[in-house]
C-alpha cells in the first residue's frame, strides 16, 4: 500500500529486512489526510479558511510597543509545513534535505505520534532502557501500549567507552528481549541519556538497526546532544538506515523551551506518515518565527558559545561539589555529556548512596533554601542521586553553598 503524499522510490531499502509497510498501523497506511486551506494558497485575498479578516484583537495597551509578534499576521493560521524552519535544520544537521524533517510541538507530540502510527493498542509494544526520559511510559499508559523495560548496564564505571561501562546499552539483551516478544515496535534510546548524561554508542545503535529479527524502529533521543558533540549523534546514520528515526529539541541547546519545537530526522516515508497524521497547523507562527531567527548564522554562533560555556561551567560545578565530598556527597555519575550532573547522596558513615538522605537533601534545598535540583533516586541504577542541572555562574555557586549548608544541618 503507497504511502500517501511519498512519490515512489526506486532506491533498495537499508537494511533490507525492514518494510515500514509493515510497521506503520493498517488505519494509518490507508488515511488520507487533512488538507488545509494553506496546503493549496498561501498568497492573494486570502478567504478560504474562515479567519478573522479584522485581524487580531490583542489591545496595542496591554503589550510592550516593540513586541514583534504583533505583526505576525496572527489572524491567519501558519504555514503547515515551515519548509525555512527545515531547510535550516537540515543544513546544521547535513540532512540532505527538508523532506528528513519533521516539526513537533516539542519532542512529545513526536514521541506520541510514533507510538499512534505505529503500534497497536492493547496488541502490541515498545523497549525502553532505564534509567530513561519518563515521558516514553507517560505516552505508552496514554495509548495503551506495553512497555518491556530492558536497563542500561548499572555496574561499572561512566566513562568506560564504547558498549561497555555504566549506562551503556546492553545489546545482547536488548536483541534477547526483541527475539522474546515479536510485538515490539518500537526501540526508545535516549542518548545522551536523561537521567544518565551518558551518550549510547553508534556501534550500539548500529547493532539494533541492523539485528534483523528486529522488524520495527529505533527512536535516538538527542536532546542533549548538543552537549555531548556532533560525532556522537546518530543523525549520521540515517541515509543507510530506513528503520531509524533521531529526535532533537531547540529546548536544551538553543535555551528555547517555551517555544515548544521538537524535531525528527528520519528517512521520507516515516516523515511522510507524521506529516499524514499530525494535526494541521501543529506549530504555530510565533513559535515558527522564534525557531527561524534561532537558527540563523549569528543565533547559531550565540548557541554554540553558549553551549561551550555550560560545558565549561560543568566541569567547574563537579570540581566544586567534589570539594565538599567529605559531606557526604559521592562521584557523579554518568559521563556527564548533557546540562546536568548526576550526584549520589551518601549515607552518613560514608558507605553507600542513600535515597532517604538525598530526599531530605532534596526537600531542605527547595523548602528551607530556595534551591530546586531533581530527586531521581528512585531511578535504576541511580540511588540516593540529584539530578543538577547546570546553571549561570551564580546559580552553581549557590547551589554548591546551600548544598554545604544542608549537609553540614543534616
Amino acid at each position: 500500500m503507497p504511502i500517501h503524499g511519498l512519490s515512489p522510490s526506486q532506491k533498495p531499502v537499508k537494511p533490507a529486512h525492514f518494510d515500514i509497510e509493515q510497521v506503520i498501523r493498517p488505519n494509518i497506511l490507508d488515511l488520507h489526510p487533512y488538507r488545509c486551506a494553506r496546503d493549496d494558497y498561501k498568497e492573494g485575498i486570502l478567504l478560504d479558511a474562515n479567519e478573522n479578516a479584522l485581524g487580531h484583537s490583542i489591545s496595542e495597551q496591554d503589550v510592550p510597543n516593540d513586541d514583534p509578534t504583533l505583526d505576525l499576521d496572527l489572524h491567519r493560521y501558519p504555514d503547515p509545513s515551515h519548509d525555512p524552519i527545515k531547510a535550516r535544520i537540515a543544513a546544521l544537521r547535513s540532512v540532505s534535505g527538508v523532506d528528513h524533517i519533521f516539526l513537533g510541538v516539542g519532542s512529545d507530540e513526536v514521541i506520541d505520534l510514533l507510538m499512534r502510527v505505529c503500534v497497536a493498542p492493547g496488541k502490541e509494544k515498545i523497549l525502553i532502557t532505564p534509567p530513561t526520559y519518563g515521558m516514553y511510559t507517560v505516552c505508552a499508559q496514554v495509548n495503551d501500549v506495553g512497555v518491556v523495560k530492558c536497563p542500561l548496564e548499572l555496574s561499572g564505571q561512566a566513562g568506560e567507552g564504547g558498549t561497555k561501562g555504566r549506562f551503556s546499552l546492553r545489546v545482547d539483551e536488548v536483541k534477547k528481549a526483541i527475539d522474546a516478544d515479536p510485538s515490539i515496535k518500537l526501540v526508545f534510546l535516549c542518548s545522551p541519556g536523561n537521567p544518565t548524561g551518558t551518550s549510547i554508542s553508534l556501534e550500539s545503535i548500529k547493532a539494533i538497526l541492523d539485528h534483523e529479527k528486529f522488524k520495527g524502529i529505533v527512536i535516538v533521543d538527542e536532546a542533549y546532544i548538543d552537549f555531548a558533540g556532533q560525532e556522537s549523534s546518530a543523525v549520521s546514520l540515517v541515509k543507510d538506515y530506513a528503520n531509524l528515526c533521531v529526535m532533537q529539541t531547540l529546548s536544551k541547546s538553543f535555551g528555547l523551551a517555551a517555544i515548544r519545537l521538537g524535531i525528527a530526522i528520519a528517512q521520507p516515508p516515516l516523515i511522510q506518515i507524521l506529516t499524514n497524521t499530525k494535526a494541521p497547523y501543529n506549530i504555530s507562527t510565533p513559535t515558527a518565527h522564534l525557531a527561524l531567527s534561532a537558527l540563523s548564522p549569528s543565533s547559531l554562533e550565540t548557541m554554540k558559545t553558549k553551549v561551550q560555556t555550560l560545558k565549561t561551567s560543568r566541569s567547574a560545578l563537579l570540581k566544586s561539589l567534589a570539594a565538599i565530598a567529605h559531606l557526604g556527597l559521592g562521584s557523579s555519575i554518568g559521563s556527564n555529556e548533557a546540562n546536568f550532573v548526576m550526584i549520589p547522596v551518601l549515607s552518613k558513615d560514608g558507605s553507600r548512596p542513600d535515597s532517604v538522605r538525598a530526599q531530605k537533601v532534596y526537600k531542605a534545598l527547595a523548602e528551607e533554601n530556595g534551591v530546586v535540583v531533581r530527586f531521581r533516586g528512585n531511578e535504576p541504577g541511580c540511588e540516593g542521586c540529584l539530578r543538577i542541572t547546570i546553571g549561570s555562574e551564580e546559580e552553581n555557586a549557590a547551589v554548591v553553598r546551600k548544598l554545604e549548608l544542608v549537609l553540614n544541618e543534616l
